[in-house]
């Protein structure tokens, strides 16, 4: 066997590889006898048929595709090892069959592999700098959530329903007369207030009884996803099964005891110290995406699809993962938008190829720049996660997958090159924004858009679920 390699179009090589006849006989030799027992042929029992009488009779063809599959499956994983250095691969080949005869068998995979960036500068660039500090304010509002989330339900009867109560309540909706899909439940928990129907709807049902039955009239925003409902009128009539009010947790010892605090004071000072953790973390990461984004600008690459396929395929996953959270099936919420599920992905598309070349800029700069984790530095790293665990280092570090501590080898020096890349060029200070604990991105307009069914609620925010569990820690 022999093989070249040729550099294709779009960030592709071609690898024809080559078999001798002695090969190609001994791998058709071996897909007989791996296959001969799923053929038969008169006077034969099964499973003992020569292999020439097999090919007369079903064609001597017979084995070509599976000794084919074979000899790529022994040579292609060997031939990657050895041009490792010269390319990396980024996806599945292409195969094809350039020649196939007696004498001689040229198999050809055509490759995608990750491309080189051209950057052109990456320092004494003028760049934003985020910086978000905490607030009392801020403090208030992340406690108030906790007690939010840790609140009791109550049912009540003796008045009509406000914001923030959740209703039980069965609709129907007709536009023009006609009813729609996803335009009616019986028995829906909404929240009034949550913002999980469409404007106009929840705040007509501020004021209404239990067992009180009333027309609610909206009308659908001109960029709803269903295209046969925009800018409409509907009715929908709504009935109030039953309505519960939220009784919150008093902010007292016992509550901060039961958050694991000794007082009131410690609890606020707990939570100060997670909030501004999360908000140089969120500084940092901005400011690094804020680099990363003008160097971007005077960068080119041919980036193969397979690489945006990938990630397009990484954010679908965590798009699907914000929905479980919320308790939304990803196919319920494509059928409500009236989207399938590659033309759903596709939204992604520009963001992924966006990602894509940041990443292949930050791998080039840490390249070019020359930059390593030092076993003391990955050694520090592997205590202090070893430390939050209750574990000692050595300990802790002989239960690490190789994978983990890749990951904190390729951490130290993305830190490295954000520390150059911040001391190299112009940083100029972000325009301030709320910071909300840092858990609001800003200068962001809130989008007006609902679902297109009803009942349909919006994603949440991808961290939303991390930010949540970590109170209780």
């Amino acid at each position: 066997m022999n093989y070249t390699v040729t550099p294709s179009e779009k960030s592709t090589v071609k690898i024809a590889i080559t078999f001798t006849p002695e090969e190609w006989a001994a791998a058709n030799d071996k897909a007989y006898l791996e296959n001969r027992k799923k053929f038969a042929v008169n006077g034969f029992r099964k499973g003992k048929v020569p292999k020439h009488v097999l090919e007369l009779y079903y064609g001597k063809g017979l084995f070509y595709e599976d000794a084919l599959n074979d000899l790529f499956a022994e040579h292609y994983p060997a031939i990657l090892e050895k041009e490792k250095e010269a390319f990396t691969p980024v996806g599945d080949p292409s195969l094809a069959v350039e020649e196939l005869s007696d004498e001689k068998v040229v198999l050809s995979a055509t490759t995608p592999v990750k491309p080189d960036v051209t950057i052109e500068k990456y320092t004494g660039i003028k760049i934003e700098k985020f910086e978000y500090t905490v607030t009392d304010v801020d403090v208030d509002k992340d406690i108030d959530a906790t007690r939010e989330r840790l609140a009791e339900s109550r049912e009540v009867s003796d008045r009509p329903a406000k914001l923030t109560d959740t209703v039980n309540i069965d609709f129907a909706g007709k536009c023009e007369g006609e009813v729609f899909d996803g335009g009616s439940a019986k028995g829906y928990d909404l929240t009034l207030g949550s913002g999980q129907f469409i404007p106009g709807f929840e705040d007509q049902v501020v004021g209404m009884r239990v067992d009180e039955t009333k027309d609610v009239n909206v009308t659908f925003p001109e960029d709803y996803q269903a295209e046969t409902l925009k800018g409409k009128p509907a009715v929908f009539t709504v009935t109030v099964n039953k309505i519960t009010e939220k009784v919150l947790p008093a902010l007292d010892e016992e509550f901060a005891k039961k958050m694991g605090s000794d007082s009131v004071d410690a609890y606020r000072a707990k939570v100060r110290e997670r909030l501004e953790k999360n908000a140089a973390s969120r500084s940092r990461n901005e400011t690094e995406n804020a680099i990363v984004t003008e160097i971007a600008k005077g960068a080119t690459a041919e980036i193969p699809d397979a690489m945006v396929e990938k990630q397009e395929e990484y954010s679908m996953q965590r798009m699907e993962y914000s929905l479980m959270y919320q308790g939304i099936r990803l196919d319920d919420y494509l059928k409500y938008v009236g989207q399938t599920r590659d033309e759903y992905k596709k939204n992604f598309e520009e963001e992924a190829r966006r990602t894509v070349l940041h990443q292949l800029i930050v791998e080039k700069l840490i390249k070019e720049l020359n930059l390593t984790a030092s076993e003391e530095e990955i050694a520090e790293k592997v205590a202090e996660q070893a430390a939050s665990v209750g574990k000692e280092a050595e300990e802790y570090r002989k239960t690490m997958d190789p994978r983990q501590l890749e990951y904190i080898e390729g951490d130290i020096k993305v830190t490295k090159l954000f520390d150059y890349l911040e001391a190299n060029n112009e940083m100029v200070k972000a325009a301030p924004a709320e910071t909300n604990g840092g858990t609001e991105k800003p200068a962001k307009a809130k989008s007006t858009k609902k679902s297109s069914s009803a009942k349909a609620k919006k994603p949440a925010d991808d961290k939303a679920a991390d930010d949540q569990a970590e109170e209780t820690k």
